[in-house]
């Protein structure tokens, strides 16, 4: 029965055995009658070699598969590891970009076109005084509304597609300087606002040109003070030569009209021995502020800088026909064992001095009957700063002058009077509010007399 399994495979299998035998005689018995287990057998037979032949494909074809899927796995995890690298790298990178925009030492603030805030920096956070979590989501001008951008400037920075650039500042309090630049390549239109406060930069460059200018000065008041000095002290010594030769002369003991005449001249040439004097105080005062500046602060007590500004005051201011600096009253309150207090002497001094003058001239120009009197007082203020007084009881400001004394003197008019600049007290207002970071105001009634504030800091 195997037998005739197996040659019915093989007659399966070959084709021209069964063209040549004849195929169905193998399912005939010898009376001619079917052979229904042949058939079976050939069909069990052709089934079980058709299955292996699919169970052989099948298995091929799972080994096939097996391989793929192993190396689809090997690529998976790969491409999966690549992800989560790229993942990592590109938060690193948003974190990094994140903290450079957030750690920028300008205010950096993005806005949609409707003016709502996208993005809010630290420095943002610490101008405005509100946290970046209240502020995202915001209108800006709702947030911060003492901003002072406008919202016509967004619109045209996005209307124009261009970048602006603008300054804003007041005079020795701040210094901006502004960017709108709008959003390139965005799906939604934006701006980033960018507000830089340069007011340190500004204050430094003001003070290098200001050290310029004093250097300069300095050595013009060196060159000037000595061109006139030599001369000067000739004159003076002519003078009191000639003064002397009358004092000896018996022209003085006659009773006559001559010696009324001499006695005129010996008047005339002891004032302007006087005057000559006064300019030889002025030009020590000039070769000492040559001489003894220096470009570094030391320490020093405001009440002997106060009483040297005092003293040449009396030296140098000296009108004619009016009563001197040394014959106004000066009331002094200065509390006691004040610290020293980091300064530039001479500038300091030279301050206090254009000071007095702006007081002595105000006193001598009062129309009122009064006693010409100068207060001067010095506190400490909290451990932090020391506290300047000086006030007068002379002709006081009106209003558009307090406006503007600290502003420096400009005229176009060649024949205006050079007295006007002698009003304005920038020079000694730049030295107490730039050079040394105080502050300084003015409050003055016309007919009550004028007072100057001054705080310097330790």
């Amino acid at each position: 029965m195997a037998s005739r399994f197996w040659a019915s495979c093989l007659l399966f299998i070959s084709p021209l055995v069964w063209a040549e035998n004849g195929f169905i005689s193998y399912f005939k018995t010898e009376d001619g009658r079917t052979n229904w287990q042949y058939i079976a057998n050939f069909s069990s037979g052709v089934l079980i070699i058709l299955l292996s032949i699919s169970a052989l494909i099948l298995l091929l074809i799972w080994r096939k598969a097996w391989h793929a899927n192993r190396e689809l796995t090997a690529i998976r995890n790969e491409l999966e590891l690549r992800v989560e690298q790229r993942t990592a790298e590109l938060r690193a990178s948003e974190t990094y970009i994140q903290n450079i925009l957030r750690s920028l030492p300008l205010m950096l603030v993005g806005l949609d076109r409707s003016g709502k805030i996208t993005h809010w920096n630290q420095r943002a956070e610490e101008i405005a005084g509100i946290p970046m979590e209240e502020a995202l989501g915001h209108d800006l001008w709702q947030i911060y509304p003492t901003i002072s951008i406008a919202p016509d400037q967004i619109r045209q920075a996005l209307d124009q597609n261009q970048t602006l650039y603008f300054k804003q500042n007041q005079s020795g309090l701040y210094y901006f300087n502004i960017t709108i630049y709008p959003l390139q390549d965005q799906s939604e239109a934006g701006v980033v606002l960018l507000i830089d406060d340069v007011t340190q930069k500004i204050i430094a460059e003001n003070m290098l040109i200001h050290n310029d200018k004093m250097a300069t000065m300095g050595e013009l008041a060196a060159t000037m003070a000595h061109d006139i000095n030599a001369p000067l002290q000739a004159i003076l010594f002519d003078l009191s030569s000639y003064q002397s030769l009358l004092e000896k002369s018996t022209l003085m003991n006659d009773e006559s009209q001559c010696n009324r005449e001499v006695m005129r001249l010996s008047t005339l040439l002891t004032d302007a021995s006087e005057k000559g004097r006064q300019v030889a105080a002025i030009i020590n005062n000039l070769l000492n502020f040559a001489r003894r500046r220096s470009d570094e602060k030391q320490a020093a007590q405001l009440p002997e800088v106060m009483e040297h500004a005092i003293e040449l005051a009396r030296d140098v201011l000296n009108l004619p026909d009016q009563p001197a600096f040394r014959d106004i009253q000066i009331e002094r309150n200065y509390q006691a064992n004040l610290p020293p207090i980091p300064c530039y002497v001479i500038e300091l001094q030279q301050a206090f001095l254009n000071l007095l003058r702006h007081a002595y001239e105000a006193l001598i120009a009062c129309p009122r009957d009064i006693t010409p009197t100068l207060r001067i007082s010095m506190q400490e203020y909290y451990d932090q700063a020391i506290w300047i007084k000086i006030e007068h009881n002379g002709l006081g400001l009106n209003h558009e002058e307090q406006m503007s004394l600290f502003e420096p003197f400009f005229s176009q008019d060649q024949q205006g009077e050079p007295d006007d600049a002698h009003k304005r007290l920038s020079f000694p207002y730049f030295i107490i509010t730039e050079q040394h970071q105080g502050h300084m105001a003015v409050t003055s009634d016309v007919n009550s007399g004028t007072t100057f504030h001054m705080q310097i800091g330790r």
